[in-house]
């Protein structure tokens, strides 16, 4: 009679994520982006892949001038010379601010649809 041993078999199986926002090693991340990046079938349209060059340059230049414009009614509300109150009217918009002392209120009026946004902005004293 032989004796035999027999011993089961042993398999370790360590269960280690790809993905590194789960704990994968982020070596993957690039890898991953990149097969996520080729299988989107969304293509998103952009403003200025429709835009002429003239439209997107004249949209530029209304930015800058309503930025610019911007600055100047924030250089009269709370700039070295502030004023305590004031009216700026230009295209369909009319901006009027006051200054109590203890905050700032700003009104803009539409005056194409009659629409009032009011914004209350507290001073720091």
């Amino acid at each position: 009679m032989a004796l035999g041993f027999f011993s089961p078999a042993s398999a370790d199986m360590i269960y280690k994520p790809i993905n590194p926002s789960f704990g994968g090693d982020s070596f993957n991340s690039n890898h991953l982006q990149g097969l996520a990046a080729s299988q989107n079938q969304h293509k998103e349209k952009t403003a200025s892949s429709s835009q002429t060059t003239s439209e997107r340059f004249l949209s530029m230049l209304q930015s800058r001038l309503y930025s610019a414009l911007a600055s100047q009614v924030a250089d009269a509300i709370f700039g070295p010379d502030a004023q305590q109150s004031g009216t700026l009217v230009f295209d369909n918009q009319q901006i009027s601010f006051l200054n109590t002392g203890t905050e700032i209120h700003l009104t803009v009026t539409d005056s194409n649809t009659g629409e009032i946004t009011t914004i209350v902005i507290p001073t720091l004293n």
